[in-house]
């Protein structure tokens, strides 16, 4: 029975880590973008585009 009262409190304790890293996580800002994730797929990377102009650049000089 003793063993119940150990794993009660261990488990609280690793509650009470996972709210603080919640709440430094709200409040630091790492939930404040929510509008930009759910349109960022219909951008095109910039890193694409700028191989494909590479490349096009490339085959006009040949």
């Amino acid at each position: 029975m003793n063993i119940f009262y150990l794993l009660i409190g261990v488990s609280l304790f690793a509650a009470l880590i996972f709210l603080g890293a919640f709440i430094w996580a709200v409040k630091s800002g790492q939930f404040d973008d929510s509008k930009t994730p759910s349109i960022r797929m219909l951008f095109d990377d910039e890193t694409e585009t700028q191989e494909n102009e590479e490349t096009d650049d490339k085959k006009e000089t040949n």
